[in-house]
């Protein structure tokens, strides 16, 4: 059972915890999630997955559930193995409550070679990939993507532009964007001011080690959140902050 202790404290039901994570009607909102052990890690061995706790499960799998498109760095796509969207019955019933397409498409942001043409969340995605690079990406690597399947969008000359990127998923109409990471990806969003809501679930463990961070990227004048809602398990915390305006 997942309880909220603020703003209110009460036991959520599944429609409770759907209300508290869809998006807003807005144009565009950019939500990011990230699972972190108490003490800070983002991986263990290299993959969120060791941290993951069954509350986090939960609110991550609604993020993806109830966004357009799931938004995401090609380090972290390849590192943990993702293959696109694959809704089963439960998702699929919430997507048409929502209003939703069946799947909501992965969109990848890659410098360049951080993506192999053959990367699984090319070619095993059930709905074609987005990817946005730069037009310092070799044109024989983003033709060779487009050839697996891919719709490849130039967003920046030597760098990739978040702002663009954004946009793009806009002009798409793929307005209601869930974030993913990586640590590079969320820093870039942050220094463009393009982060909506943070999603953060800590877990329940002490890693140690020398593992990232939930953001990397130039530093910025720091960005002020407004908390919107704390819910437990009784061992992970899940928080939700809103970015102020």
């Amino acid at each position: 059972m997942i309880r909220e202790v603020w703003p209110s404290a009460r036991d959520l039901a599944e429609a409770d915890l759907e209300q508290l994570y869809s998006y807003p009607a807005d144009p565009r909102w950019l939500a990011v999630n990230f699972v972190s052990s108490t003490d800070g890690a983002i991986a263990v061995e290299g993959r969120s997955g060791g941290l993951s706790t069954p509350a986090d499960r939960i609110v991550y799998r609604l993020g993806n559930d109830l966004a357009d498109v799931v938004l995401v760095g090609a380090g972290t796509a390849v590192a943990e193995g993702f293959e696109g969207m694959r809704p089963d019955a439960a998702t699929a019933e919430r997507r048409r409550r929502f209003g939703l397409a069946p799947i909501a498409p992965v969109a990848v942001v890659t410098t360049g070679r951080s993506l192999p043409p053959d990367a699984p969340v090319i070619t095993k995605a059930a709905v074609p990939t987005l990817v946005f690079t730069s037009a310092a990406a070799p044109s024989a690597l983003r033709e060779a993507w487009a050839a697996h399947g891919a719709r490849v969008f130039v967003v920046g000359e030597s760098a990739v532009s978040a702002e663009r990127v954004v946009s793009t998923l806009v002009a798409e109409e793929l307005g209601r964007i869930d974030c993913e990471g990586g640590p590079r990806l969320f820093g870039s969003l942050i220094e463009a001011g393009l982060v909506d809501e943070f999603r953060l679930t800590v877990a329940p463990f002490l890693v140690a080690g020398t593992s990232s961070r939930a953001s990397l990227g130039a530093a910025v004048d720091p960005a002020e959140l407004e908390l919107a809602s704390v819910l437990t398990d009784g061992a992970s915390v899940l928080l939700r902050y809103l970015a102020r305006r």
